[in-house]
């Protein structure tokens, strides 16, 4: 359900506010909000975030020598072949395509499952929880989708605080950018690479509603490019 989304003015202070104490370069005047006042926002459907993570997941288990038939087992015995990218498809029944975009998007995992309430934070200067994986779906016990969900018992956060760490992560994405083009030292582990897929994760489950908003889109319509 739709919410009031709080003022984007605030908010994109404080995500300055932070990328400085981060010693990062901060956005240029007139850097674009991510929503306006007097917008809605809400979360995708519980049960669409649980199974875009389940996805990933697997098709990062395949790009570590998970075999595709079983990969294909599991989808089918989990009713989620429908939810499959085209992209992902191809790579996990025939590993045709960019295996390391597909490892990379263990971060975006780590998004998701900080917006399920899976993980506590997701805090740019660290690498993912380390408890993660044993969080996520035991592919080699064959846990099926179903079996995981009862397990985990999503909490999913309030669509407000979502909107605020999307904003930090829409300005962050382009500050280790600029960083790493200036040679600046980054604050952390992680490199834009990372912080690009945590971005994706949080702009593909974050929906805003409002005049100057697209309806939803898929996984891989998701626009990094701004």
């Amino acid at each position: 359900m739709s919410v009031s989304a709080p003022d984007p003015r605030p908010i994109r202070a404080a995500s300055v506010d932070e990328l400085r104490r981060l010693r990062l370069p901060t956005p240029p005047a007139g850097f674009p909000l991510v929503w306006e006042p007097g917008d809605e926002v809400e979360l995708r459907h519980t049960g669409d975030i649980e199974a875009r993570t389940a996805i990933l997941h697997l098709v990062l288990a395949r790009c570590f020598g998970m075999p595709p038939q079983a990969a294909m087992s599991w989808l089918l015995t989990s009713h989620l072949v429908e939810l499959v990218t085209p992209p992902e498809w191809q790579f996990v029944v025939a590993e045709r395509g960019d295996r390391r975009s597909f490892v990379l998007h263990h971060d975006a995992i780590f998004a998701l499952a900080w917006l399920l309430g899976m993980s506590k934070h997701l805090d740019p200067t660290a690498p993912t929880d380390e408890r993660l994986m044993d969080a996520l779906p035991h592919l080699p016990e064959g846990e099926t989708f179903r079996a995981w969900r009862s397990r985990i018992l999503a909490a999913p956060r309030d669509a407000a605080e979502a909107a605020a760490m999307l904003d930090f992560y829409y300005c962050l994405d382009w500050s280790y950018l600029e960083a790493e083009r200036r040679g600046i030292d980054l604050p952390g582990v992680i490199d834009a690479n990372a912080i690009g897929q945590r971005r994706w994760a949080l702009e593909w489950a974050v929906v805003f509603r409002g005049p100057y908003h697209d309806p939803p889109g898929g996984w891989e319509e998701v626009d990094l490019s701004t």
